[in-house]
């Protein structure tokens, strides 16, 4: 099944949360976003852990998803 969406509309839509991020970011103390930060990298260090694909796996196919 092949999705259909916007781009142009995909586009504004991820502009308007970085700029949405960015001015939270600015407004809270910095240990408040910071641990929120550490909390979702650390989240995906456990999914990592799940990822049924080894890292060779995935360089092998990074790489030729570039090549192309």
């Amino acid at each position: 099944m092949e999705l259909k969406f916007d781009k142009g509309q995909n586009q504004k839509e991820r502009l308007d949360f970085i700029h949405y991020y960015a001015k939270w970011v600015k407004s809270v103390p910095n240990e408040v976003w910071s641990r929120q930060q550490a909390e979702l990298i650390d989240s995906f260090m456990v999914n990592a852990n799940y990822f049924k694909m080894t890292p060779v796996k995935y360089l092998e196919m990074v790489t030729r998803r570039r090549i192309k």
